[in-house]
């Protein structure tokens, strides 16, 4: 991967990242090695996610990525001992239970955003933070509506959902979730216009994220990645849900994900910014075409009847891949067959 001149952090930094054993916290951190930098990385369960220590190891050689236990990320005094010598901090962690209770997942997520930079302030050597926001802090879908998603967009709709009254059914999950990625980012921008800390926050709102995974024994093909596996091994039913609950939308391959993290974390002229991981509106029937393309001798699913289109105007999306192709990135965000292939391969 190609890095920026200049960067904000000198290669060879110690960066500390969480939720290394996540879909994207490991290719976050995967591309951060692979820029040069040192990871620290966090997980709840150091013996269950050996296999991440042994991943990073091998590839990038012993010294250059440590693996550490954090249980709770809200507790206090939690990231006194694992800031030390770190010059960037990347906060992937999040809750993904999908509980339709705001006060179980929204009230957290927000308590472990503020904890990681409240931290940060007590240690100089920091010089950017980088937040993994979401697509849904900026908005829900809205199917075959032409609407503008910028800089500015908030999922107010989500924010109002997820804090109706009790009883807190199912079927607002989604929102909750949405709720818990916008009100968690709106908290740190908040942070930072009051408390002016010495470093730089940069967050990054993936899409509905695809490619292939880091380790598929140990990791398997974890969140949204496991969409492509399902409808290329037939099982359509399982996805009735998600096709109610995701609506159409954009998708990003995780890789693209990782890389603008590190533009986010090195980049001097990004700065307090929000970078879109956007690439491309999607269906599930685009997958499925993906694979009667790919796959000829095998038996696809037929075409799910009447799925709407997402019609969204995304402007930022633009600046993303301007980034992309400075870190090189020669076409920009990697294209929706490129990504499902990559993330059924060997299936």
């Amino acid at each position: 991967m190609t890095t920026t001149k200049n960067p904000a952090l000198p290669p060879g930094s110690l960066v500390l990242i969480t939720g290394v054993n996540g879909f994207i916290g490991s290719h976050v951190a995967d591309q951060t090695l692979r820029a040069g930098y040192k990871v620290r990385g966090t997980v709840r369960d150091v013996v269950k996610n050996k296999w991440v220590q042994d991943l990073f190891g091998e590839a990038y050689g012993k010294g250059n990525f440590e693996l550490v236990e954090i249980k709770d990320f809200t507790a206090e005094g939690v990231y006194d001992e694992v800031l030390n010598d770190v010059s960037g901090v990347i906060h992937t962690a999040s809750i993904l239970s999908f509980d339709p209770n705001p006060h179980v997942v929204v009230t957290p997520t927000i308590a472990a955003a503020l904890n990681i930079v409240k931290a940060a302030v007590k240690f100089p050597n920091i010089k950017r933070v980088v937040y993994t926001s979401s697509s849904t802090a900026a908005s829900m879908p809205l199917p075959n509506k032409e609407f503008t998603i910028d800089a500015k967009s908030w999922n107010e709709h989500s924010i109002k959902e997820a804090w109706r009254h009790a009883p807190y059914e199912q079927s607002r999950a989604v929102d909750v979730y949405g709720a818990s990625k916008a009100q968690a980012e709106q908290a740190l921008w908040k942070f930072m216009e009051e408390e002016k800390p010495g470093f730089v926050l940069n967050t990054v709102l993936p899409d509905t994220t695809f490619g292939k995974s880091l380790d598929p024994v140990n990791q398997g093909h974890p969140s949204t990645s496991s969409f492509p596996g399902l409808l290329l091994s037939g099982v359509k039913e399982n996805m009735e849900f998600w096709l109610n609950a995701l609506l159409p939308q954009y998708f990003v391959d995780v890789e693209d994900v990782g890389i603008l993290h590190v533009v986010g974390l090195t980049h001097p002229e990004v700065s307090s910014e929000r970078i879109f991981a956007y690439a491309e509106p999607f269906t599930f029937n685009d997958i499925l075409d993906v694979f009667r393309k790919n796959f000829p001798d095998r038996k696809i699913l037929d075409d799910f009847v009447d799925l709407s289109r997402d019609l969204s105007i995304v402007p930022p999306r633009e600046r993303a891949e301007e980034l992309l192709k400075e870190f090189g990135q020669e076409h920009g965000f990697k294209s929706l067959e490129e990504s499902v292939l990559a993330n059924v391969e060997g299936m």
